[in-house]
């Protein structure tokens, strides 16, 4: 453990002073898009903060390389060399995207090439922890992990509309299915703790913390579509390479305390309950969007963020508020996966404890989004509409802190 909490701490520390960096040679050499008609922030902000991001995963990775300890997950470094390689496409493209406006079928056919180069030389789905279930050929393993990669990075994309709202779901999100990896590498009775998926939700972690403090509202720089991208492509295939390749016979359901179907599908529901509302409103505006005779990937300002702000919370208690339900959803579901302490053996099943905090969870987020603390601001309906990777943080100078919208 001693080894992930200092790669935590050095991602963090190399992504706050980057970070720094990008912001302030983007503000000297004004490398940031100019105010479009669309657009409803007035002010040009830096969105290059994907690139700080990315460069705090290239030393996180350097240096596990030099480490012995993570001597495992590099002996054969080809699969960490194509995950890092499709990460430096998805960043060229989003630092693009960013700074010019890529065409969405241009931005999506890059996706699918990154998301190629981790299906073949990185991490693949070879079967799913259901019964035993395994993907009935290359092929459609392939297909199936470009799907779910795509999937995720589209969904991440999507939330990021708020300072500090993509980060700080990811930053929980990560920590969840770290202690989740972790777990199930000792229960699975591995002799090593150290992994590919659980070094890359370290890493990512300590990308979260180190851009966090420069996101927060009011924001000075955004991640951009290079940033949000990149963590999503970076979380789906730290799923993939634990759940996708878990051989589901090696869980006894009575360590845990399981029913046998609740044990086999805990491994698949986690990953998807930490990335759940990321996926839910990408879900919601694919269909809306479509419904409505427009591109999946067309702008509006309809995202749950918005409809948030609409309902009158501020930036800041909407953000909160998605955070609380990453966590308790995250949350519920890891109890389930984890055995009870000595002195709740008695409660039974065991998973019974996870379903009743999230349930607790669930009903006081519910209060808390329907009871918001300021008064409803009523949309304009000519307002014009926003892009998903839309930001509107303040200059240093600025006096009104303007929000950050998809």
């Amino acid at each position: 453990m001693t080894q992930y909490v200092f790669t935590i701490l050095f991602t963090a520390f190399v992504t706050l002073a980057l970070t720094w960096g990008v912001w302030q040679l983007s503000l000297r050499f004004k490398l940031y898009p100019g105010i479009r008609e669309r657009d409803v922030h007035k002010t040009p902000t830096p969105r290059l903060g994907g690139v700080a991001m990315f460069l705090g995963v290239l030393a996180a990775f350097g240096v596990s390389a030099a480490n012995p300890f993570f001597d495992i997950v590099w002996a054969n470094p080809t699969p960490v060399l194509a995950i890092l390689g499709a990460t430096f496409i998805i960043v060229v493209v989003g630092v693009v995207d960013d700074l010019w406006d890529l065409d969405w079928m241009i931005k999506l056919g890059m996706q699918f090439l990154a998301a190629g180069i981790v299906a073949l030389f990185g991490v693949q789905i070879f079967s799913l922890p259901i019964g035993g279930l395994t993907v009935g050929s290359s092929w459609a393993s392939i297909s199936l992990t470009i799907f779910a990669i795509v999937l995720v990075m589209n969904a991440v994309n999507f939330i990021d509309g708020l300072d500090g709202l993509v980060a700080g779901v990811c930053l929980i999100a990560n920590g969840v299915f770290f202690v989740y990896s972790y777990l199930l590498v000792r229960e699975t009775g591995s002799t090593t703790f150290f992994n590919l998926a659980s070094l890359m939700a370290a890493v990512l972690i300590g990308v979260c913390l180190g851009f966090l403090p420069m996101n927060w509202h009011p924001a000075k720089l955004f991640m951009g579509d290079a940033g949000a991208l990149m963590l999503g492509l970076l979380m789906a295939t730290s799923a993939i390479a634990v759940t996708g390749q878990l051989d589901p016979a090696i869980l006894d359901p009575d360590v845990f305390g399981r029913s046998q179907l609740l044990g086999a599908f805990i491994p698949i529901l986690l990953p998807v309950a930490v990335v759940l509302l990321p996926l839910l409103d990408f879900g919601m505006a694919v269909l809306r969007r479509m419904a409505a005779g427009k591109s999946p990937f067309s702008p509006d300002r309809k995202h749950l963020h918005h409809r948030m702000l609409d309902l009158g919370h501020s930036s800041r208690d909407a953000v909160l508020i998605f955070y609380a339900w990453t966590a308790i959803v995250a949350f519920a579901f890891l109890l389930m996966f984890m055995p009870p302490p000595e002195w709740l053996s008695w409660v039974r099943p065991t998973y019974l404890l996870g379903i009743i905090y999230g349930v607790i969870g669930i009903a006081a987020c519910l209060v808390l989004t329907m009871t918001p603390s300021g008064k409803k601001k009523p949309v304009d309906a000519a307002a014009p509409a926003v892009s998903d990777a839309d930001t509107q943080p303040a200059p240093p100078h600025r006096t009104t802190p303007v929000e950050e919208t998809s």
